[in-house]
């Protein structure tokens, strides 16, 4: 079978590094502003069939990105090296497929391509597809990754974990299509970093800040978030995604895979120290779903854990998506929520510091339903 990638959304990466198996809806109009999506979701409309308008970094904001790349490209080249080579031991053959979910896992995924070509001599092809929480992965997608590549080890790749409610749905859906297709998947995702403990496979557990985690579409490929929409997907398609063209110049996503990329080899020392006596595999504590649910009871009359959305990583992305009425952070000093702080005061979001708090930072959205 040949790929046909006619009609998939295109993107400013090498098509060398990544294909974003998704249709393009870069003609669409479905961006709506964040109070009329908050409404929508109130009323019962899913997340995916819109957008957010994709949030412009100020300068400021954006030096605030390149102060975090600068202090921590060597820990994730480190990183990268430590996940690529438990997904290897883990997958015991050479023939690996990643699969990144879109979009936080793409960045990822391609630097995990470069590492495994670049320090271990194997080419993992890389896909990128679309994981939407209450709908599961994009099974059209998965058919066709199995169906090119039917005897290969296919590994799930995101770029961090929050509470786990989407190794939630990977399960879940791991488990209807290897019911229903025999596409013979595991559930094993693998993450730079894994603040949730509910992952099996990652570089560290600590609560980090991954730089990708500060933008959007410019440090993604210019690909926009996946969208679901009846009206714009008929069945047997794949999930779609828009390309943001107007932010050609104000792209970073190469940069930062290169800049990344450029440390492997000066790392190679500290991942294989970082190595040492590493299991193949972790196994799932789920404390920060535990977190979660402590944290929904006290601040929501609902307990609802969906609107609790903690780690670095996730606060960040709440922050640039929707409207939370609060952020807990656990030290307000800390570097690694200093671009949080920023987005909070641009948004006036009021700041509460938390010091026992289990993650560095949690946001929390819906201010109707809180105690």
């Amino acid at each position: 079978m040949k790929l046909d990638t006619a009609g998939l959304v295109p993107t400013s990466y090498d098509p060398e590094d990544i294909i974003f198996l998704l249709k393009d809806l870069s003609d669409a109009t479905i961006e709506a502003p964040v109070e009329e999506r908050e409404q929508a979701f109130r009323k019962g409309s899913h997340y995916s069939e819109s957008l957010p308008v994709e949030y412009r970094p100020t300068a400021a904001y954006t030096e605030l990105y390149h102060q975090a790349l600068a202090a921590s490209a060597e820990e994730i080249a480190r990183l990268t090296g430590v996940l690529a080579r438990r997904i290897r031991r883990y997958a015991a053959t050479d023939e690996v497929v990643l699969v990144s979910l879109a979009r936080a896992g793409s960045p990822v995924g391609i630097l995990l391509k470069r590492y495994a070509k670049q320090a271990m001599g194997l080419d993992w092809p890389h896909f990128s597809v679309s994981i939407l929480r209450g709908k599961g992965i994009d099974a059209e997608a998965l058919q066709t990754v199995r169906e090119l590549y039917p005897e290969s080890h296919i590994q799930f790749v995101d770029g961090w974990t929050g509470k786990g409610a989407i190794q939630q749905e990977l399960s879940r859906s791991v488990g209807e299509l290897n019911a229903d297709f025999q596409l013979d998947l595991n559930d094993d995702l693998a993450v730079l970093s894994d603040p949730g403990a509910c992952s099996t496979l990652f570089g560290t557990r600590e609560d980090f800040l991954i730089p990708n985690a500060c933008l959007n579409a410019t440090v993604s490929g210019l690909v926009s978030r996946t969208v679901l929409n009846t009206r714009l997907i008929r069945p047997g398609e794949f999930h779609g995604a828009k390309y943001y063209a107007d932010l050609e110049t104000e792209d970073v996503s190469n940069d930062f895979i290169d800049r990344i990329s450029s440390e492997f080899n000066g790392q190679e020392p500290a991942i294989e120290a970082s190595l040492k006596g590493r299991s193949v595999l972790d196994p799932r504590t789920w404390q920060g779903m535990e977190e979660a649910e402590s944290i929904a009871k006290r601040h929501y009359l609902s307990a609802d854990i969906s609107k609790v959305k903690p780690s670095v990583g996730e606060t960040t992305r709440v922050l640039l998506r929707r409207q939370p009425y609060k952020v807990l952070v656990q030290d307000s000093g800390h570097e690694a929520v200093q671009h949080i702080l920023y987005l909070c005061r641009e948004k006036e979001v009021p700041v509460e510091e938390v010091p026992d708090l289990f993650y560095r930072a949690i946001g929390l959205i819906e201010a109707e339903d809180r105690r």
